[in-house]
């Protein structure tokens, strides 16, 4: 039994009782004049005071008609909750929607009204979900180029420049300190050995973070691959690039094209964002897909952050996936703690 609800009703009842009994005794007293205030009070039933009777009448209908209205509306009332928080989830196709309302018609709603009202949301859902994956899919146009084309051709340019000039220069900034490290003739200070180790360090880390700038910049196409052959690709190619344990899960399956170019955008994006700005040690990505949704999940040991700071180190990267999601009709949930790592869940209605 649902005591929320019960609770509630039972209130309501009590007071309408009350207000019912009020209501007849200032008619009888004030109106018919069939009795007076003193002779009232001073009524008994079996030797108890007749205001106690009435009282405890009030209370004995509140409880049975509560109780019965509960009972009966418990079902109706939770699978209409149940209906709703799948729908704020959106789970447009889970299967409780395909029981056509059998519950919702009891005695209150016999022709399922209710039922019919809240399938046609659902329906309604749906559909503005898929006009919004197909609007944010579409390209748009600026001239003769699309917008996408533009930003790619600039991301390209600029990620070409980075590539030749910084990427360069810090590789032979690593190749020199080795060579200095390497050279035993050479009597070097332990101070400035030491040094030498933290421009090391320093400098791995800006080449570990140069190549998720890449990444994010000039990021790899699905072309004729499917979603999970391009992330496999990826991943794979970022083992050997990167010192991050690396493990995945990926469900293998084929969506709308539109749907897996902006998935694998996100993968690269959050990637790109954890190689950047957590520092972890490992890297776990997980993609799950059943008849209404695409879950993907990015995990990572890293830094974390404090979730109530909004100025917060890579939240820059965090909002652009978000807004992504948001675009495609999507959820998506980000857990952290400063020190324990972060959790990127994210959800996405699909149709096959």
């Amino acid at each position: 039994m649902n005591l929320h609800l019960w609770r509630r009703l039972f209130l309501y009842q009590l007071l309408v009782n009350l207000a019912i009994t009020t209501i007849m005794m200032v008619l009888q007293v004030y109106v018919f004049q069939t009795l007076s205030l003193a002779s009232l009070w001073e009524l008994t039933w079996f030797q108890i005071p007749f205001y106690l009777v009435l009282v405890g009448a009030n209370f004995s209908i509140a409880l049975v008609v509560s109780g019965f209205l509960t009972f009966f509306l418990s079902g109706p009332y939770e699978e209409l909750r149940a209906k709703i928080n799948w729908l704020l989830l959106g789970k447009y196709q889970h299967p409780i929607f395909k029981d056509s309302g059998k519950g919702l018609h009891a005695w209150y709603d016999y022709s399922g009204v209710v039922s019919s009202d809240l399938n046609r949301i659902r329906d309604k859902l749906v559909q503005l979900s898929r006009d919004l994956q197909d609007f944010a899919a579409s390209p748009t146009f600026v001239g003769e180029e699309t917008k996408e084309e533009i930003i790619e051709t600039e991301r390209h340019r600029i990620a070409r420049e980075l590539h030749d000039s910084v990427s360069q220069q810090l590789f032979a900034a690593t190749m020199m300190l080795s060579a200095i490290k390497d050279q035993e003739q050479v009597e070097i200070a332990e101070p400035i050995r030491q040094q030498i180790i933290r421009v090391d360090k320093v400098i791995s880390t800006a080449q570990i973070e140069m190549r998720a700038l890449l990444l994010h910049l000039r990021p790899i196409g699905l072309e004729d691959r499917s979603l999970k052959q391009g992330i496999e690709q990826l991943l794979l190619e970022l083992q050997t690039k990167i010192p991050t344990t690396i493990v995945w899960d990926l469900a293998d399956v084929r969506l709308e094209s539109g749907i897996e170019d902006h998935l694998f955008r996100i993968v690269q994006e959050a990637i790109s964002n954890t190689l950047r700005h957590a520092r972890a040690n490992r890297l776990e990505v997980y993609l799950q897909v059943d008849e209404s949704s695409a879950q993907l999940k990015i995990v990572d040991d890293g830094l974390g952050f404090d979730m109530d700071k909004a100025d917060k180190v890579g939240s820059y990267g965090l909002r652009n996936i978000r807004e992504r999601v948001t675009n495609l009709g999507g959820e998506c949930k980000i857990l952290s703690m400063t020190g324990k790592g972060t959790v990127l869940d994210i959800s996405l209605p699909i149709r096959f």
